[in-house]
């Protein structure tokens, strides 16, 4: 079981965790994606449900659909219902008692208003996961994943680890930043409990092995 969460809406959240789920379920281990909350559109939960090869209705992948395209306060002001936090609770019992295996995603970032008083970080916090970081390989990245891992790590959950995605804007090789994130990650959180995992790229359908094998012994 692990919680996805980014360093901001859009950093490929979805890309990492369907890849995810798919090799889990080619090594036999019965996985499937839950997406508590979507705003907008349900483009996000058709593809995790999509690679959970169909074990669930696209109603148990997302159990709350908010139409307007914002953060789920915000949405629910707009659209004057508020967040149903039960409907998550229940499904989430439910899959956990069908499923050994659940990658769950985030909405937006980490601290994204789900209710006036309670955020992704809040409902991160009550499913008790470890939680693993992607977060878009570009310009600022050092300073967007330091804000989360420590916001992360202020919860008391554990950080399974950072995943840098290089498919939000193509690692240009003239690209000081993007080409030098990742050494500069790891060397801030030397000596500490996190760590890079690994990179993703736009066009990939698996996730690199070194990558994989870090991940693998969260599931069962």
């Amino acid at each position: 079981m692990i919680f996805i969460t980014g360093t901001d809406t859009g950093v490929g959240k979805t890309h990492f965790s369907c890849l995810l789920i798919r090799q889990l379920r080619s090594e036999g281990v019965s996985t499937v994606g839950f997406k508590p909350i979507c705003c907008g559109d349900r483009d996000d939960a058709i593809l995790l449900a999509k690679a959970s090869d169909d074990a669930l209705t696209i109603n148990d992948c997302n159990p709350v659909w908010m139409r307007f395209p914002a953060a789920p306060y915000t949405s629910s002001i707009i659209e004057e219902r508020q967040i149903d936090l039960g409907q998550i609770r229940m499904e989430w019992a439910s899959l956990r008692g069908r499923f050994p295996a659940m990658v769950v995603e985030g909405v937006g970032g980490w601290q994204v208003p789900i209710q006036r008083n309670y955020s992704t970080a809040d409902l991160a916090r009550e499913l008790g996961l470890p939680v693993l970081i992607v977060a878009a390989n570009r310009l600022g990245v050092l300073n967007h994943t330091l804000l989360t891992l420590q916001a992360v790590q202020a919860t008391g959950l554990a950080c399974a680890g950072i995943v840098l995605n290089n498919g939000i804007n193509r690692v240009d090789p003239n690209d000081a930043a993007s080409v030098t994130n990742r050494s500069i990650l790891e060397d801030l959180l030397h000596g500490t409990t996190a760590r890079v995992l690994g990179e993703i790229e736009a066009d990939q359908t698996v996730l690199p092995k070194d990558l994989f094998d870090k991940i693998r012994p969260l599931f069962p």
